[in-house]
């Protein structure tokens, strides 16, 4: 479940029109969704609200197996549309698998001018949150400098008191300060990242191939004939049979002057088409033509994301394949190899989606589904009066190193919940690694 503080600022991301998804640390997104979920441990209590849409609060609370908390506070200075926890939908508070909507250019806010002077002010998120009893301080500050540029500094402070002897004297701290800059284009998304503690510099590159939609343009439709879809850039001659999509590739490059070290990956990603998400502006479609019966209609082909990705200094090399299987079930399978150890592991993941039996396929639509321009305003999903049917999500994993996971997360009344546990096949006295619960309560204004 998403900590109350990343729903704000995917909120605030989603507000100032800035794709998150586009950059190279999200390459494997999908899949990670399936494989790599966090299970609660012990009992977690989180709290949170937000008086405006400019200012939130929340509290959390460890009460098992020891005892802490923490207490956060986030300014933004864009009015934010956020939901509580009875009317959010659901699906916006759950990492999961889907296809990623098809890259385009950032575009900023429109200028506001008075008497010759431009007012309007670049859109930014404070974030503050303090833990209790240990006293550290994790901070973020997030700036749009312009629309296909952005600023991010990230802080920890820990007292020097909290760290072991060991730590103390090595001359270890944990405290740190990064700073980054994204720059994204659409068809390029580049990275740029600087961490005090230790000198790190690195920088990071994502390209697109193929042609990148206008935001007013209307999606292609894949089932139209070829004589009347133009051709993509990326787009082979039909040969019968296989998935067509796009395909991104990237790379990094870190190097740290304190630690004398470097380090190179890179990855390639490929995702079908047409987009499990479509974009976010449409053009109104009557409900008599095509092209709005093909987005209310089932996909082509199910919607899938192959990912592979190589570190040639540390050796390892790693390959994903997720799909959805189903209107419910979406799997997973990832192996991981080292080409200088001749480790392996193989990984296999399933989300399973929970709904009332009578259910309606169309109640829990993307928000982008809703053909809308700039310039028309039209209403959001969630204020339209359509029902949920989802009670929850079921996800699973299990890897050739004995351990299964396996958590449900859903909705209880007006409040979000989290189960799920740990387990070692390999292990006879302590079998169960872990378990736990987290709730999680927010409300809005």
């Amino acid at each position: 479940m998403h900590p109350f503080a990343s729903y704000v600022l995917r909120s605030y991301y989603r507000a100032t029109g800035w794709n998150e998804d586009n950059l190279y640390a999200n390459l494997t997104r999908s899949s990670n969704a399936i494989l790599d979920f966090s299970v609660p441990r012990g009992l977690h209590l989180s709290i949170s609200k937000a008086p405006n849409g400019l200012f939130n609060t929340s509290y959390s609370m460890n009460a098992m197996p020891s005892l802490n908390g923490s207490v956060g506070y986030i300014f933004t200075s864009c009015n934010l549309d956020v939901k509580s926890s009875g009317s959010v939908r659901f699906k916006d508070m759950v990492e999961r698998f889907k296809v990623y909507d098809q890259p385009r250019r950032p575009e900023g806010k429109e200028e506001e001018w008075l008497a010759g002077e431009r007012i309007d002010t670049r859109d930014y998120l404070l974030y503050g949150r303090l833990y209790l009893p240990t006293g550290r301080l994790d901070a973020l500050y997030s700036m749009r400098l312009s629309p296909t540029l952005q600023a991010l500094v990230a802080a920890i402070s820990d007292p020097r008191s909290s760290l072991s002897s060991e730590k103390r004297s090595r001359g270890d701290n944990v405290s740190n300060v990064m700073f980054s800059l994204q720059h994204d284009i659409g068809k390029w998304c580049s990275e740029y990242t600087y961490s005090a503690e230790d000198g790190m510099w690195g920088v990071r590159v994502l390209h697109n191939f193929g042609r990148l939609r206008h935001p007013t343009e209307p999606p292609e439709d894949l089932n139209s004939s070829p004589g009347t879809r133009p051709k993509r850039v990326d787009e082979e001659e039909a040969t019968g049979g296989g998935l067509k999509g796009r395909v991104s590739a990237g790379a990094e490059f870190y190097i740290s002057a304190k630690e004398r070290s470097a380090g190179v990956s890179t990855g390639i990603r490929f995702t079908t088409l047409p987009d499990a998400t479509p974009p976010s502006f449409q053009f109104p479609q009557p409900s008599s033509s095509p092209l709005a019966q093909s987005s209310r209609s089932p996909p082509s082909q199910p919607p899938t994301t192959i990912t592979a990705l190589f570190n040639p200094m540390m050796g390892h090399i790693s390959a994903a394949y997720a799909a959805r299987v189903s209107r419910d079930l979406s799997m997973c399978s990832r192996f991981d190899f080292n080409v200088y150890s001749y480790d392996s592991e193989w990984t296999m993941g399933a989300e399973w989606w929970m709904r009332r039996a009578a259910s309606k396929p169309e109640d829990e639509l993307e928000p982008s589904l809703i053909p809308q321009q700039p310039s028309v305003p039209v209403p959001q999903v969630e204020s339209l009066d359509i029902p949920s049917d989802i009670r929850g999500v079921v996800k699973a994993r299990i890897s050739t190193n004995n351990n299964v996971s396996l958590m449900w997360e859903g909705r209880l009344k007006q409040m979000l919940v989290s189960l799920g546990f740990v387990s070692d096949l390999s292990s006879r006295s302590k079998p169960i690694k872990a378990i736990g619960l987290e709730l999680s309560y927010f409300s809005a204004g």
